[in-house]
């Protein structure tokens, strides 16, 4: 019997069933149309896993439901994240415009398989495997807001540390490089490189910084360490972190000159 779960997670796997139940299908046919494994698809329902959207995608097609299932997995993926950080992803959700200084490869712009690899640790049980692959749908689920309608328009400051630590893969570091150089070219979105020549700044060491305004022109700041993460919506908090934002900016690459960068650090990594 799978474990009791309640919010998004449970809501969702309550909904797989019933439109299974509706349809008239076993585990076992839902498993044999799909392609899904059985007692993956059992864990889905029992609210155990979290999948990553495209089996929704598939689910939402096989049921003839429309995107019924995606907009119940888009809440149900909040729960792979510690409560700190549900404020900040929903306000994230809707702002319209966001400013990112991040000292590594952001995880709005890291691929499948370089998230997985930031994402893993040590792995001591099956259940450790599991909630890596959540984290990582996850994440990727957060991506969809870049390409959502209308779309927010996004700045990223990244340092010149996160194009220079490179992956344990050299296939998955190519790939990585490639989707920044793609993303960094869609029209919502900036990326900027802070280089090492520009020296000391507001933020070395202080982790990531994330500036949200939203439709109705309030704003929040909201900053990040290795185990912390912070949420400002006073103004003079929210002053003072653009304001350390507007001085990166100024340091970084032009749009350009940061696309050049990084096909730079492209051809550098494939000879």
């Amino acid at each position: 019997m799978g474990q009791v779960v309640d919010g998004g997670r449970a809501v969702l796997g309550r909904t797989l069933r019933f439109l299974r139940e509706k349809a008239g299908k076993s585990l076992g046919q839902l498993a044999e149309e799909t392609g899904y494994d059985k007692s993956y698809l059992s864990r889905l329902e029992s609210g155990e896993r979290l999948s990553k959207v495209r089996v929704m995608e598939d689910l939402d097609s096989y049921y003839g439901c429309g995107d019924l299932l995606v907009s119940h997995w888009k809440v149900a993926r909040h729960d792979a994240f510690k409560d700190k950080y549900k404020e900040f992803m929903r306000l994230e959700a809707t702002a319209r415009i966001m400013h990112k200084y991040a000292p590594n490869v952001p995880g709005l712009l890291q691929t499948e398989d370089f998230a997985r690899e930031v994402l893993s640790g040590p792995r001591t049980t099956p259940r450790d495997a599991e909630l890596v692959e959540e984290q990582v749908a996850a994440r990727l689920g957060r991506q969809l807001l870049l390409r959502k309608d209308p779309a927010p328009h996004v700045r990223f400051v990244v340092d010149e540390l996160a194009f220079r630590r490179t992956s344990a893969s050299a296939e998955v570091w190519s790939g990585q490089l490639l989707h920044v150089e793609a993303v960094a070219q869609w029209p919502n979105v900036v990326v900027q490189v802070l280089p090492f020549a520009a020296g000391i700044h507001d933020l070395m060491g202080k982790g990531s910084l994330t500036l949200l305004w939203q439709p109705d022109g309030s704003a929040v700041a909201y900053t990040e360490g290795d185990s912390s993460g912070l949420l400002m919506d006073g103004p003079d908090d929210v002053m003072r972190h653009r304001l350390s934002y507007d001085r990166l900016r100024d340091l970084a690459l032009s749009p350009s000159d940061s696309l050049s960068f990084i096909r730079e650090v492209l051809e550098e990594h494939r000879s």
